[in-house]
């Protein structure tokens, strides 16, 4: 058994963040990881060429900023890096290996009583560990579980099948012929790897799609701060046809409302291109339909064409398990594991739960509810 102030679930970066805060504030927390390590995803599941996709001082966690030496958009190994040094700065040490079952507010003690099973590597026999605190911060964040969606005939497909969490190069796929479902920044990412190793690369994009520059988004941002939304997404839109021109030329089709609209409402980010464009414009990268069936290896899409690929890869995102364990919250998260209340309110719910990172603003939204979430906690000692 384990008793604190504060109850963290999920040592990523939000996690991470909101430690370092309490840390601050001199409140004692207890940090609950169902990985081996912290920062899972950036330590085991991102593929080599990973780059923030912000600049870095969008990037920053709470209380440390990532060293003057960082590229402006920082490599995969420097950004764990900095995890590794923000980690040892604040003295932060994750119970690690610990899959939280339950987590519900009991009103005769008021606190929250959070149970999870203790599940060490190559061991059937699950321990059951209690833990209790007068806080507790949903930090699971929202690329929790890999999520791959069904397909008539999937289990007859005879190549190589993973998610993007797998993926680590393209320099395993030359001169195979592979299919990258979605076209968000991983699958469009991926896709200009598997292009740069050799591979006969395709990309399955089902919706439309904004697609941006570093630096057109790098304005953006920046404008934001000053104009009005709907002025920026226009400019950002006029700007996106004049680098990229026609993209209805090569299968693509951009949406009616503008990227920043789009990543405020419903979560949806904008493309950021790094080279993906200019192999579709060359035929490297073959822009196709959604999906209609799969037989052996042959894919069939909208369109009526099928072809033949000897892997398929899907970069089609992340569900969230939150509402598998917690309990009793009718206020905060809905069933997908999102707030329901709007931002800049979506970070505190009642009887003492918050949750961070889950705004769909990325690691600067992440950093911002950290501090909120331990400025909150320290008036409400």
């Amino acid at each position: 058994m384990g008793e604190s102030t504060v109850i963290i679930v999920g040592a990523g970066p939000s996690g991470l963040a909101t430690a370092a805060c309490l840390t601050q504030h001199s409140i004692s927390y207890i940090l609950l990881e169902r990985e081996d390590c912290f920062a899972s995803l950036w330590k085991k599941k991102a593929y080599d060429r990973l780059h923030l996709h912000l600049p870095k001082q969008y990037c920053e966690l709470p209380h440390m900023k990532i060293p003057t030496t960082c590229p402006k958009y920082v490599p995969k190994n420097d950004f764990l890096q900095y995890l590794d040094n923000y980690v040892a700065h604040f003295g932060i040490s994750p119970l690690y290996q610990r899959r939280v079952e339950s987590a519900r507010f009991d009103e005769s003690t008021k606190k929250w009583r959070v149970m999870a099973a203790k599940v060490p590597n190559g061991e059937e026999e699950l321990e059951e560990e209690e833990f209790f605190g007068r806080f507790l911060v949903v930090a699971t964040g929202e690329t929790s579980d890999p999520f791959c969606p069904e397909i008539e005939g999937l289990s007859s497909f005879q190549g190589k099948i993973m998610h993007s969490t797998e993926f680590k190069s393209g320099k395993d796929y030359e001169d195979k012929s592979v299919l990258v479902i979605g076209a968000g920044n991983s699958g469009y990412e991926i896709s200009l790897d598997l292009a740069n190793h050799g591979a006969k690369t395709s990309i399955a994009v089902r919706s439309p799609i904004h697609i941006l520059s570093r630096g057109i988004v790098s304005l953006g941002l920046y404008l934001l701060k000053h104009l009005p939304l709907y002025f920026v997404d226009n400019l950002m839109v006029m700007l996106s046809k004049l680098v990229y021109g026609d993209v209805t030329k090569y299968g693509l089709t951009r949406p009616h409302e503008g990227p920043f609209y789009l990543k405020v409402a419903f979560g949806k980010y904008p493309v950021i291109d790094v080279g993906t464009y200019s192999k579709i414009k060359t035929g490297e990268i073959q822009v196709l339909p959604a999906i209609t069936s799969i037989t052996g290896n042959d894919v069939l899409f909208h369109d009526g064409k099928s072809y033949a690929f000897d892997a398929i890869i899907f970069a089609t995102g992340f569900q969230r398990s939150t509402s598998q364990w917690l309990q009793g919250d009718e206020y905060l998260l809905n069933e997908d594991g999102l707030p329901k209340p709007d931002f800049p309110n979506h970070w505190k719910g009642k009887n003492g739960l918050y949750c961070v990172g889950l705004a769909r603003k990325g690691l600067y939204g992440a950093a911002m509810d950290a501090e909120n979430i331990s400025n909150d906690v320290k008036e409400n000692l």
